[in-house]
């Protein structure tokens, strides 16, 4: 019998299978293209998922740096650079890379650890039983049938997952409309940080620019192409597939001149899109029975600050190992709810602050005011620190049943006395207890079977830490008596199962 079925091959759905794979699972992916897709989408990530990543050996198979990531020195909210000043305070790690890319490292990554993955196959429909979910399969040379014990729908904002089983999909539709596209613009036009430099309007850098009529995008990702966009109040005249021509129009009405964009240079695909009216939606449940959803079936939003990628990866990573630990049989009472109760609300919170940036991106001399009152504010470290964290999702703490200043938090990038790095004891996906002082490993010998004991020295940190998969810490204890024992127990039983 199949375990789990994941539909839909994005940067998501591969997420899970390999989390699945760690956890001993082989998932079955499903998705309807031939391939991976190369049509351009996000450009990199933003946010704690590039730690996450670093927890499993990817951030530096991913990028070639064999150094642990580095924290942005600033980042934007709205378009307001929001500047870190306190080295020790700067919660915001970014990571260029276009999606395609992204998405063939996870496929190697998944078929490198065994999931079967099925490009051409298309989810056709499902129906939910009570001991699992049958799942239609259509291929070019036919149909055939899957019978999972799980199905998780990882296949979209307009997910047949999510229709099939009748979840609400709540939100708003704003009345605006976006242009994307990557376009060629005269070299003389082009400034060195990515930016353009127009006469009559003056220097628009890299980033996301605000004029009383309306926002400007510009990012240069590749030597010879210029991705711009453009967003403006009211919908959309023009039916049919965008132009460059159109774009062109839109930006001219922004800026009050016409700049010179033309058809990008080499090959393709290259971005080219009109989003007419931006949803902010969120899935009412994130599970019904054997089913869940992850990603964009679960949650869409504005693209503004980059959320999306941080937001639905780590989807992913919560719900990987909990999903494991079902299927294997060791899952406390309530953990698979734990991936609704944690994330839901992490969710909404991603959409709070996608929708204030986009208000603050709005036309009109209003919103000019209160971009203005807003820069005042943000030159205050601890309002940038505190959009910072928001932005990263280093906010985030779940109730994880402990106090500790640490627990319910991911953990933080720490190192052992002798040069061993906590992240790197997360590379296999199994939850982490730190000993630090020679105490708590007698406590745990009973969950040895699902849990990892490091015994190490940190000085000046605590006696011990309980790091769940998914890098938040789930206890900690300064020191270790038999208070900490007994919520330590408590902790391993809540997370692990009982004792053997």
């Amino acid at each position: 019998m199949t375990n789990v079925v994941i539909a839909g091959a994005g940067p998501n759905g591969l997420m899970l299978a390999c989390e699945l794979a760690l956890a001993g699972i082989t998932p079955v992916v499903l998705d309807a293209l031939p391939g991976p897709s190369a049509e351009p989408k996000a450009n990199g990530l933003v946010g704690q998922v590039i730690r996450m990543l670093d927890m499993r050996g990817l951030y530096q198979a991913f990028t070639g740096d064999e150094n642990p990531p580095q924290p942005s020195p600033a980042w934007m909210f709205s378009g307001m650079q929001l500047d870190f000043e306190d080295p020790s305070q700067r919660p915001v790690y970014a990571m260029l890379m276009p999606q395609p890319r992204l998405v063939r490292l996870l496929e190697k990554r998944a078929r490198d650890l065994g999931v079967d993955l099925r490009w051409g196959h298309e989810l056709a429909g499902l129906r939910p039983e009570a001991d699992g979910v049958t799942v239609d399969v259509r291929t070019a040379d036919g149909h055939y049938t899957l019978k999972p014990a799980y199905l998780v729908g990882a296949d979209g904002g307009k997910s047949l997952v999510r229709k099939s089983i009748g979840i609400e999909f709540p939100g708003t539709t704003s009345a605006t409309v976006a242009r994307l596209a990557q376009v060629h613009v005269p070299d003389e036009l082009r400034t060195p940080d990515g930016g353009l430099d127009i006469p009559g309007v003056g220097r628009i850098p890299f980033g996301h620019n605000w004029f009383e009529k309306g926002m400007v995008l510009v990012g240069a990702l590749q030597p010879d192409v210029l991705l711009v966009g453009t967003k403006e109040d009211g919908r959309a005249d023009e039916q049919g597939p965008m132009s460059i021509a159109e774009l062109r129009a839109s930006l001219q009405r922004i800026v009050g001149v016409d700049v010179p964009l033309e058809e990008p240079r080499g090959p393709g695909p290259h971005a080219l899109r009109r989003i007419d009216g931006q949803n902010t939606r969120q899935a009412t449940c994130y599970r019904a029975g054997r089913v869940l959803l992850l990603g964009d079936a679960a949650h869409v939003h504005s693209a503004m600050g980059g959320p999306g990628l941080n937001l639905g990866l780590q989807d992913a990573v919560n719900l990987g190992w909990k999903l494991g630990a079902q299927i294997n049989g060791w899952a406390p009472h309530g953990l698979l709810d734990s991936y609704q109760t944690e994330r839901h609300p992490v969710g909404q919170r991603v959409m709070m602050h996608s929708m204030a940036q986009s208000a603050l991106m709005g036309s009109g001399p209003e919103v000019a005011a209160l971009r203005t009152l807003f820069g005042e504010l943000i030159a205050m470290p601890e309002v940038s620190v505190h959009l910072g964290r928001l932005l990263a999702g280093s906010d985030v703490r779940y109730d994880v049943g402990d106090d500790h200043r640490l627990s319910g938090y991911l953990v933080p990038d720490l190192t052992l006395d002798d040069g061993r790095r906590v992240a790197a004891l997360l590379h296999d996906g199994r939850p982490v207890l730190l000993d630090l002082t020679g105490a708590a490993a007698n406590t745990a010998r009973h969950w040895a079977d699902r849990i990892t004991i490091v015994a190490g020295t940190l000085a000046g940190g605590p006696a011990a830490v309980l790091i769940r998969p998914d890098g938040y810490v789930a206890w900690a204890a300064d020191e270790f008596d038999s208070a900490d024992e007994r919520r330590l127990q408590a902790s391993l039983t809540r997370w692990f199962g009982p004792p053997h």
